[in-house]
């Protein structure tokens, strides 16, 4: 079976949770920061496609999925949601936690878990996205498809542009996202926001 890309089925959040771990230490594997496998998914991929199935693509090959792009058309609409519906269940099952001192993360996003802190998005870009892809399809055109596809999804509810984060680390995907035409909107002391855009 070769890669293709397709709109979001429910049955694909399995696999999406595994890639946003597999790709979560600045595109890198983050399976060792994390004794629960489910908590990046849960922040940074889950709500998004429960909260708006349209907005979420996927990549799928003969192992499963192996990428997604994930948004939201209105980022304060989304945060408010987020607080009503999908933060309330995590808090529930999720204790604050200490550091365990042992390199582990889960505590720092169960914390944001419980106090998020959302950032205000751009009066011209205010809808947000987060895309990941596993190395065994990255380079070969699958990024730009995803973005491409969300991209024309944006514009045609109107969105004047979209908005994402990325880690200083990260500069293969910074690099990436400017050969696209994403702009560095501001720098915060973990990376950059970038804004594309739509109009």
């Amino acid at each position: 079976m070769t890669a293709s890309m397709r709109p979001f089925h429910p049955s694909d959040l399995p696999g999406m949770y595994r890639v946003c771990l597999q790709t979560g230490a600045a595109g890198q594997d983050a399976t060792s920061l994390y004794r629960d496998p489910d908590l990046l998914g849960h922040v940074y991929c889950g709500p998004y496609p429960v909260a708006d199935p349209d907005l979420s693509l996927v990549v799928v090959d003969a192992q499963g999925v192996a990428g997604y792009v994930v948004a939201t058309a209105d980022t304060a609409a989304f945060d408010a949601w987020c607080e009503r519906t999908w933060w309330p269940t995590l808090r529930a099952r999720l204790a604050l936690r200490d550091d365990p001192g042992d390199g582990t993360e889960d505590h720092v996003l169960v914390e944001r878990i419980h106090h998020p802190d959302p950032t205000p998005a751009p009066p011209d870009a205010p809808a947000h996205l987060h895309i990941d892809l596993l190395p065994r399809l990255q380079g070969q055109g699958w990024g730009r498809q995803l973005i491409e596809g969300l991209a024309g999804r944006l514009r045609d509810r109107g969105v004047p542009g979209v908005h994402l984060g990325v880690d200083a680390r990260n500069t293969r995907a910074i690099a990436f996202y400017e050969h696209l035409g994403f702009r560095r909107d501001t720098t915060y002391p973990w990376g950059h926001r970038l804004t594309l855009p739509l109009a």
